[in-house]
């Protein structure tokens, strides 16, 4: 059985760490033109449940596939996705658009129109020259929404990407969101806003005591 490009199969993993165990036996199927959303307190395992599924890190016990190939068996690591998990190690000395052509050239060719659409797409200025270290919150925040959408990626894996956003720069991802959804990317997206999560989400999970359930 062929599987669709973005499908992510998680099968009963669990993960510990020392005496704590995060992760309870969780099975999740993602799959492509759908937004997943995640809700829980904070310590509940988002973050650890998205570090595994990019694998950054390893599941004590389960599987992960990603387009039906094992994690930590037949690929190492998620390739085909943009990632925001915690705050990215930006260039702070280096504007927007330099942030992004020293991402983007390691595994493309330079294009400057294209990375500048992207910084488009999510607000910023390309020409602004100002140095990414003096941008606000919410601009730093637009700019890692950037890179994770900046190589046309199929997976779509996003741990509060609102998080210091304004009211309006709210609307403008989750239209972006949206309309990344219609392109059938597969996206998986914490927030402790549930106004978000109901507005964007196809499906809820909330993660409780390290297990998941349709929240």
């Amino acid at each position: 059985m062929e599987t669709t490009m973005g499908t992510i199969e998680v099968s009963h993993i669990s993960k510990a760490f020392r005496e704590t165990e995060v992760l309870k036996d969780i099975t999740l199927h993602c799959t492509p033109g759908r937004i997943y959303g995640f809700v829980g307190h904070n310590g509940s395992g988002k973050t650890v449940l998205f570090k595994c599924i990019c694998g950054f890190l390893s599941c004590d016990s389960g599987q992960i596939k990603i387009d039906g190939k094992v994690m930590g068996k037949e690929i190492d690591m998620l390739t085909d996705a943009g990632i925001i998990i915690e705050e990215p190690g930006f260039l702070r000395k280096k504007s927007a658009y330099h942030n992004l052509q020293f991402l983007y050239t390691i595994r493309n060719k330079q294009d400057k129109q294209h990375l500048y659409a992207v910084l488009e797409q999510v607000g910023l200025d390309p020409r602004l020259r100002r140095p990414v270290g003096k941008y606000s919150l919410g601009m730093r925040q637009r700019l890692a929404i950037a890179q994770a959408i900046m190589e046309d990626p199929a997976i779509l894996i996003l741990d509060e990407p609102m998080n210091g956003l304004d009211k309006k720069g709210v609307a403008e991802m989750r239209e972006l969101f949206l309309h990344m959804k219609s392109r059938q990317k597969t996206i998986l997206l914490a927030s402790h806003n549930r106004d978000d999560i109901d507005f964007l989400c196809d499906e809820v999970y909330e993660l409780e005591n390290g297990r998941i359930q349709p929240g």
